[in-house]
Formats: C-alpha cells, sequence, structure tokens
C-alpha cells in the first residue's frame, strides 16, 4: 500500500500515484473534529496533534500540519496575545507601536521552554515520532513581511512601505532570520515540509513584493532546502500579479488562493520551472462551506485537469469552520475516482 509520503515524493517527480496526494490544511475544522475548545488547539501541542491524526484518518488528507495561526513568533518576540475559549488569537496591540521599539526587539529561541514557538516544535517531533517516514509532516513560518506586519499592524506597515522603507528593511533582517532559526528547528524535530506563509505579500504592488517579501523569501526557503526539507509556499488572496514573482522564491510546492487561474498560472510557473507544483484552487467558501458533495467533485476534476501532471490538491485555503462533513468527504473521494491518480 503507497503511503502519504510516497505519494507525495513521486507526485513531485511527475510519476503515476495511485491518487493525486491530498495538502489540505485544516486549523479550526481539526479542532472542532476532536471537541476541542480552540483555545486548547492553540496552546497545546498534544491537542493540535490528536486534531491532525484524527483529520488524516477521516479525511484522507496526506499531512500532518503544525500551522495554527500566525501568532507563535509573534508572541516570542513579546506581544501579548489573547486566546478567546472557541475563537481565533487575538493580538491585543502591536509590539512595535513606535518604530523606536525596534531597538529593543529581542531575538526569540525557537526551542526555548514554554515559548509558542517551541510549542509547535513539539507538535512536529510528536508527528515525527508517531508517523514518521509515513505521512508527510509540515512546520510552519509566517515570512517576514508578515510577521514584521503582525508586530506592526498592517496599517503601520502600509504607511512603512512608503514612509520609512529602510527602517522596514532592518525589521525585515529580525523577521528573516527568525523565521529561519524557526524553521530549521522544525526540520530538526522531523518536518519535511516547511510551509510559508506571507499573506500580507497578496496586498502589496508587485514591485514593493519584489523589494519587501520576495528575497526573505527566498532567504528562508535556501535554509529549510539546505536543511533537507520541502519548501511550501502560500500567500492568501489574489496573487495573480506576483505568480511568476512567486516562482522564483525557491518553493517546490506553490499554494494558489480561489481568485487565481490555475491554467494560466501553470503556464507562467512551467516557463520558470515546471518541476514547481501548484496547490489549490477552488473557492473554499463558494465551493466547500457553501456547495455540495457535487460541486466539490466538480472542482476538484477542473482544478485536476488545469494543474498539470504535479498539481496537488486542496481548497485555495483553509477549510472554513463548520464545514458540512460530507463535503470535505467528496474532496477525499473524488481524488480516488478513476483519472485522478
Amino acid at each position: 500500500m503507497t503511503t502519504s509520503t510516497e505519494r507525495l515524493n513521486a507526485r513531485l517527480l511527475h510519476q503515476p500515484v495511485d491518487r493525486v496526494p491530498n495538502m489540505t490544511l485544516v486549523m479550526q475544522y481539526a479542532a472542532d473534529l476532536i471537541n476541542a475548545p480552540l483555545a486548547s488547539y492553540y496552546q497545546d501541542y498534544e491537542v493540535l496533534c490528536e486534531a491532525n491524526f484524527k483529520s488524516v484518518e477521516v479525511y484522507g488528507l496526506d499531512i500532518l500540519d503544525a500551522i495554527s495561526d500566525p501568532y507563535r513568533e509573534t508572541a516570542d518576540y513579546g506581544a501579548t496575545i489573547e486566546f478567546p475559549p472557541n475563537s481565533l488569537p487575538v493580538c491585543k496591540a502591536p509590539r512595535l507601536q513606535n518604530p523606536d521599539d525596534l531597538a529593543s526587539l529581542p531575538t526569540p529561541d525557537p526551542n526555548k521552554p514554554g515559548s509558542r514557538m517551541r510549542d509547535r516544535v513539539d507538535a512536529i517531533r510528536l508527528f515525527h515520532e508517531r508517523a514518521g517516514g509515513q505521512v508527510p509532516i509540515q512546520g510552519w513560518v509566517e515570512g517576514a513581511l508578515a510577521e514584521a506586519a503582525d508586530l506592526r499592524g498592517v496599517t503601520a506597515i502600509m504607511y512603512d512601505l512608503y514612509d520609512r522603507a529602510e527602517w522596514l528593511e532592518e525589521l525585515l533582517e529580525h523577521c528573516v532570520e527568525t523565521a529561519i532559526n524557526f524553521a530549521v528547528a522544525q526540520v530538526e524535530a522531523g518536518a519535511t515540509i516547511i510551509g510559508l506563509g506571507d499573506a500580507i505579500a497578496s496586498q502589496v504592488g508587485p514591485r514593493a513584493y519584489r523589494r519587501f517579501a520576495l528575497p526573505y523569501e527566498q532567504r528562508i526557503f535556501q535554509a529549510v532546502r539546505d536543511a533537507g526539507a520541502i519548501p511550501r509556499l502560500h500567500i492568501c488572496g489574489d496573487t495573480t500579479r506576483i505568480v511568476k514573482d512567486m516562482a522564483h522564491s525557491g518553493a517546490q510546492i506553490i499554494d494558489l488562493d480561489w481568485q487565481v487561474d490555475l491554467a494560466q498560472a501553470r503556464a507562467e510557473v512551467d516557463a520558470i520551472d515546471p518541476d514547481i507544483a501548484l496547490c489549490g484552487n477552488f473557492d473554499p467558501v463558494a465551493i466547500l462551506l457553501d456547495g455540495t458533495p457535487d460541486t466539490v467533485t466538480q472542482a476538484v476534476g477542473t482544478c485536476y485537469a488545469a494543474g498539470g501532471d504535479n498539481w496537488l490538491a486542496a481548497p485555495g485555503c483553509e477549510v472554513p469552520r463548520y464545514t458540512p462533513a460530507e463535503n470535505v468527504l467528496a474532496l477525499r473521494d473524488a481524488l480516488v475516482l478513476d483519472g485522478k491518480g
């Protein structure tokens, strides 16, 4: 029987597989599957791991995922993060409300006991102990620009792009070094994939992306490759204008959100490196949350036809909370139909 690790490795090499790997991201949805309070899922790696093992079992995922929320690094930089019992974490105030605060920014240690980054490293270690070699294990870091936005606030960082670009680049140096250290710590604990989330990058123009995001993604992904793991780039939102730039990031897997034309993106990426796998990209709300098993099956077939022979299955972003279980099962089942291997 083919393992998930064998399935993904073969697909990335354009080789025949029994079915397309299911690389769907689950977070809140996974917590709900085991009836765990979200606050526990975000703060207790054992709860996160239990939820992911159950998601793999029930929904046929080909990945164990340590992603939970964007505030791991932010918390360890000293920001105050609150965890409502059954909702998303909240950053109460930007850590860098004043640009002068940059001078006091610490260098977080991803292995420091009790830290939020260490909790993720511990999740990776538990995944590896129970499923190493059988199921791909995905760690996660925030891209430098995304982390800068978490530390500064989105509105402030947008002004910083123009008002204090050199200061911003100094902040990005802090963030990229933390991301590299965090990524390597996760690989050393057993991660075989490192996802990099850079959501803010879809909100800036191509020139700003090439200056303030791409060079730092490249550095992080080079460190990931050097450590022996697969780099995966995830930028939420409409990245149509920067797909070709993303293909220069060093990512081996690029996630695309639903706004992007998958066939056009495949053609653009093929011109740069056909070995880059595209992942996604049907609408997680219209198709999964609000759709039916039939709409899911149709969407999977459309993406399969457009994504190329190394395409990986997933919606454009994580499975929304309260998505009907039959729709997530329809995604699983669509991948085992004839022609989806």
